[in-house]
């Protein structure tokens, strides 16, 4: 079964993807913030993350880095709900400085299940691909 650590500070966002993902088979670990995420990493094996980008105490793209950098090889999905007040002014894409920072994939908040689904299966599918590669040559070791 495979595992899936879903960090995000809004219970109500956490709990509605943990039982997305139990439905499809998957076990998701809850952590409410960046620490008690960074504490689960500790001594656990992670399939993959799905990292909310704003959260308390770990501000702004901290949280993708610092995941990634403790897990560099568990992809890792940020996911972001965060809009400007004013739609006068030129966002900037949050997310895609998020893949800069080392997330494998992005979700814009609300997400379908489906959606949520679709990008889990894709990071697993990358994985399993990376692990069959180093399997057939080990001097291959790739880092994202």
């Amino acid at each position: 079964m495979n595992r899936i650590l879903v960090v995000d500070d809004d219970p109500l966002v956490s709990l509605s993807i943990k039982l997305s993902l139990e439905r499809q088979g998957f076990e998701a670990v809850l952590a409410d913030g960046g620490v008690t995420g960074l504490h689960a990493l500790e001594g656990n094996s992670f399939d993959t993350m799905i990292v909310d980008i704003f959260m308390p105490h770990m501000r702004g793209f901290e949280s993708i880095r610092v995941f990634h950098q403790r897990a560099p090889l568990v992809p890792l999905i940020a996911i972001s709900g965060y809009a400007f007040a004013q739609h006068n002014s030129p966002a900037p894409d949050f997310l895609r400085m998020a893949i800069e920072l080392g997330a494998t994939r992005c979700l814009r908040k609300p997400f379908t299940p489906a959606a949520l689904l679709a990008v889990v299966n894709e990071c697993l599918a990358e994985r399993r691909a990376q692990r069959e590669l180093a399997d057939i040559n080990p001097e291959v070791i790739h880092l994202d």
